[in-house]
């Protein structure tokens, strides 16, 4: 089993910064493993929003680029993501997860004011 627990959500106006954490544990061989961050807004489907490669690569979703920056590090099994110039409509449950990895934890919410 793999457990991840996402923080580090909370409630901001718009144009704020949060820095979401998750931690990974358990069965993962967390640094040979590609990271994402997902997103859930009310009635909506789940989406993804950034993703880094076990070497470091980034790539994100053209409604975060160049406000969100996804980073990891291997020695603690910690993945992260700075949101900054945060906008209503970011406004969710973020979720990290493994890819290709069929585990999800509870995520953590970010909510952004107008």
């Amino acid at each position: 089993q793999v457990q991840l627990v996402e923080s580090g959500g909370g409630l901001v106006q718009a144009g704020g910064s949060l820095r979401l954490s998750c931690v990974a544990s358990g069965s993962i061989s967390f640094s040979l493993n590609a990271m994402g961050w997902y997103r859930q807004a009310p009635g909506k489907q789940r989406e993804w929003v950034a993703i880094i490669s076990s070497g470091g690569s980034t790539n994100y979703a053209d409604s975060v680029k160049g406000r969100f920056t996804i980073s990891r590090d291997n020695a603690k099994n910690m993945v992260y993501l700075q949101m900054n110039s945060l906008k209503p409509e970011d406004t969710a449950v973020y979720y990290c997860h493994p890819v290709g990895v069929d585990y999800w934890g509870q995520g953590t919410q970010v909510t952004v004011s107008s």
